[in-house]
């Protein structure tokens, strides 16, 4: 099945046959013909259904075949055991799509499961594309053509704008084009996936990334079959500066069940999903409210590169609020520089100028202050963003219009500043503040979520690799089930750091690694079947004398014997003790839709109890390595908390990036491998345990 080249191959035909058609507007078959005869599309609607001569004015054809011309469109509304046979036929007069209402596929049972593979073969036989089955449809708002029985074009005909949705739930997409256009929004393109036989909703995504009517995206995701393929997407996206706003669903058990028996398809890990958007430029949303608020901060197609972001309000109050919100976000309220701060107290002696800016009451006698204390905000305190507080003034018929008119004047200078509004007034008055490049809130909190949004998209978006990933290794062959020592071996042949050791097989073999060690040892049972040693009693640290090491490792067996019988023993692993550092966890698994993802967080037997870490995809550059360690929430403890020195990030972030690499080369051998801990200290780090399950043969 060919891709498509362009948004308008798939959404801009000329010549549509719709099988099913009914004459009746209301239902399923009708409405997509009375939605286009009614909103003014101008290419050939071609009814097809036996029972009628016309449906709704229009020559209606018995069977597709007997079109007199090709068409390029085929829309499918009969019974799920009728629809091959449609598409099949589709095929032969032309058509390059086929859309299909109908259920009672895959989402269903195995037999339906059955029909759908069905349609699979004949794309891939015909090369006809295939959007659905079981799909709500889609439209075009600038060509007219709404091949859609959805009853929100009922409500409210699309106005055209620059946002595009794209869903995987019919429903679902049509709540958020309902929201988004309450709220003023213009939406081009609207197109739902369903069961996705064979358009995914990454490919939308890639098609409204490289459309120049789209300038912002809306996703609803229920799941990803080609991680490659989401990966373009949103790498497209972020490549012409358009925001990729999405709402994945299936994070808790239950929801991941909802979403598999919604549209026939499984939720991936929720983490790694995060991860993904993070990596690639996409924000992802919890609500409807939140991805509108986004997509009318993205109106004005701003997005600040920094975190600095400046208050101005006429309550102290919602100064407070604000200030609190901006910094749970991460935001910067950096104060006005002090002389600054004194110019404005010099305009108004009783404002309170740090940042919060509070204009006070005296802005009601003068509403000159707003353009004043703004510019003075933007040129002196060099914020990347303000938020504006008015409550109910911006709404007021004698203040309202002149503030509009002091914000505009003022902003034209400022082109690459966004400026929100937070304000209660009608809703004719929000549309003015917004078609002047003003979006505006009811509530400061969300303004600074939807500020934070485009800040993200920003930094996003100006990112330059300062550093590249290295190349991956040459992989080797690894051993289905591997040790510790072999795990580590590995890694070190790779110029990982890791920790020497010795097998012990005997107390001689102790004594001789003790004394080699000259000083304090470590000793851990050596087994591929333990995977978790300190569990079953089979490590012991600080082992300072000789006599103490040979009684550890006595214990240590007769541990293993206790609570491990079945286990194989290859012996105990002796060790030097190393310094004072701070312990990491770096992992990696091989995720099935993404591939090799590596993982970074606090470590030692505590952490999954933190659960303090986070991902990227394999392999990364060191300056990536070193973001994720800076993403952690103890990352101050890397950089020296309480007086402890710092540890030396730039090795630690050199060694995630080599762990990167080799995980990566070795994605097709590895399910999962972890170093636990990297012990990271001020002059290095190095490896102190690792771990790796291989695939199953056959997985």
């Amino acid at each position: 099945m060919k891709a498509y080249d362009t948004l308008d191959q798939l959404t801009a035909p000329q010549r549509v046959a719709i099988i099913g058609a009914s004459d009746n507007p209301t239902r399923i078959g009708g409405r997509p013909i009375s939605y286009m005869l009614n909103h003014g599309y101008t290419g050939q609607i071609f009814p097809v259904n036996p029972k009628n001569e016309t449906i709704q004015g229009l020559p209606a054809y018995a069977r597709i075949g007997d079109i007199p011309e090709e068409i390029d469109f085929a829309l499918i509304a009969v019974k799920s055991t009728m629809v091959a046979d449609q598409v099949r036929a589709a095929a032969m007069k032309g058509a390059r799509t086929a859309l299909i209402f109908s259920s009672g596929f895959a989402e269903m049972d195995d037999s339906g499961r059955a029909l759908q593979e069905e349609l699979v073969q004949i794309g891939q036989e015909t090369g006809i594309r295939i959007l659905g089955p079981n799909c709500l449809g889609l439209f075009n708002a600038q060509s007219c053509f709404f091949p859609t029985f959805t009853a929100t074009i009922d409500r409210a005909k699309p106005e055209v704008g620059g946002v595009g949705i794209a869903s995987q739930s019919g429903a679902y997409g049509s709540h958020i084009y309902m929201a988004c256009h309450l709220r003023g929004l213009g939406i081009n393109h609207w197109v739902t996936t369903g069961n996705e036989a064979d358009i995914e909703v990454a490919e939308v995504i890639k098609l409204m990334a490289n459309d120049e009517s789209v300038h912002t995206i809306l996703a609803y995701v229920e799941s990803v079959k080609n991680g490659a393929l989401m990966i373009e997407a949103l790498e497209a996206a972020r490549a012409n500066r358009k925001p990729v706003i999405v709402t994945k669903v299936g994070q808790s058990e239950i929801g991941a069940m909802a979403a598999a028996s919604h549209t026939a398809s499984l939720a991936g890990e929720d983490k790694i999903y995060d991860a993904i958007f993070r990596q690639y430029g996409a924000f992802r949303v919890s609500s409807t409210e939140e991805m509108t608020d986004l997509a009318l901060a993205a109106k004005p197609r701003i997005y600040p590169a920094g975190k600095k972001v400046g208050l101005v309000t006429i309550s102290g109050g919602a100064g407070i609020l604000m200030a609190d919100a901006a910094d749970a976000l991460g935001l910067d309220v950096a104060p006005m520089p002090k002389e600054s701060q004194e110019e404005l107290k010099e305009i108004v002696p009783f404002a309170s100028p740090v940042n919060p800016v509070d204009v006070t009451a005296q802005f009601f006698n003068d509403l000159s202050l707003v353009p004043r204390f703004t510019r003075a905000m933007l040129d002196k305190g060099g914020y990347d963003g303000l938020v504006g507080f008015w409550t109910s003034v911006a709404g007021s018929p004698v203040l309202g219009e002149p503030l509009l008119a002091y914000l505009t004047e003022t902003m034209a200078s400022y082109d690459d500043r966004l400026f929100l509004h937070v304000m209660l007034a009608e809703e004719d008055m929000h549309r003015k503040y917004q078609d002047n490049g003003f979006p505006t809130f009811s509530d400061p909190s969300r303004a600074m979520v939807a500020l934070n949004a485009m800040m993200f998209f920003g930094k996003s978006f100006a990112a330059k690799d300062t550093d590249s990933p290295p190349a991956l290794p040459k992989p080797v062959q690894l051993k289905p089930a591997m040790n510790e020592q072999e795990t580590k071996a590995a890694l070190a042949s790779f110029g990982l750091p890791v920790v020497e050791d010795v097998t012990c097989l005997s107390e001689a073999d102790v004594r001789q690694g003790f004394g080699r060690a000259g000083g304090a040892v470590a000793m851990k049972i050596l087994s591929a079947d333990i995977l978790h040693k300190t569990d079953i009693g089979g490590v012991m640290l600080n082992l300072r004398s000789e006599e103490e090491a040979v009684l550890a490792y006595q214990q240590i067996l007769e541990n293993a014997r206790k609570y491990a019988p079945e286990a194989k023993i290859d012996g105990v692993m002796l060790s030097p003790m190393i310094g004072d550092g701070v312990d990491l966890i770096v992992g990696a698994q091989t995720d099935p839709i993404f591939g090799a993802m590596v993982m970074v967080g606090i470590g030692g037997i505590h952490a999954e109890l933190l659960k303090d870490v986070t991902f990227m995809r394999a392999p990364i550059s060191p300056s990536a390595a070193r973001s994720m360690l800076e993403r952690l929430k103890l990352y101050p403890l890397l950089t020296g908390a309480r007086g402890a020195k710092s540890c030396d990030i730039e090795e630690v972030a050199r060694t995630i990036s080599d762990f990167s690499a080799f995980v990566a080369a070795h994605e097709d051998q590895l399910a999962s491998f972890e170093i636990n801990p990297l012990r990271a200290m001020a002059d290095g780090c190095v490896a102190l345990d690792a771990l790796a399950v291989c695939k199953v043969a056959g997985e």
